[in-house]
């Protein structure tokens, strides 16, 4: 009999980069991380890959249309939370339409951050890959201490 293989959760979070700065959102009446920064991001859901699960978060969350050719994936974070997860990073500086907070349930403001002067409350396994992206690590492991 062959052991049951451990269901990875994936999820993807994009890096809408413009003049320096990404836009971020604060979390709103989610259970997970209210009240703190993160970036457009949500899970994969099956039968799509990652530059796809990406386009559509982009649409759903801040309704802008992404290129998935210019997409370009920035990092990988083997993450240890609520769940053990797969966090695909990937960055994008080109879209169509304006960001603009389509899921008012789930967030509550954006904004534009300076890569270098995130808002104090940015999770943290978030700020890690935005660090980790900044220095050129592509891999990291997170909440395995």
């Amino acid at each position: 009999m062959t052991p049951e293989r451990y269901p990875f959760f994936a999820t993807v979070h994009i890096f809408l980069l413009r003049d320096g700065s990404l836009l971020m959102l604060r979390r709103f009446n989610t259970g997970f991380e209210d009240g703190n920064y993160s970036v457009v991001a949500g899970h994969l859901e099956g039968g799509e890959t990652v530059r796809q699960g990406a386009m559509r978060e982009a649409l759903e969350e801040a309704g802008v249309r992404l290129n998935p050719a210019a997409l370009q994936v920035a990092g990988v974070i083997h993450r240890n939370s609520d769940h053990e997860r797969i966090d695909f990073f990937l960055t994008a500086t080109d879209w169509e339409g304006e960001p603009v907070n389509c899921e008012p349930q789930y967030c509550d403001e954006l904004c534009w951050a300076a890569l270098d002067n995130l808002p104090e409350n940015t999770v943290a396994y978030v700020r890690r890959a935005i660090q980790n992206y900044q220095n050129g690590i592509w891999y990291d492991e997170f909440g395995w201490e």
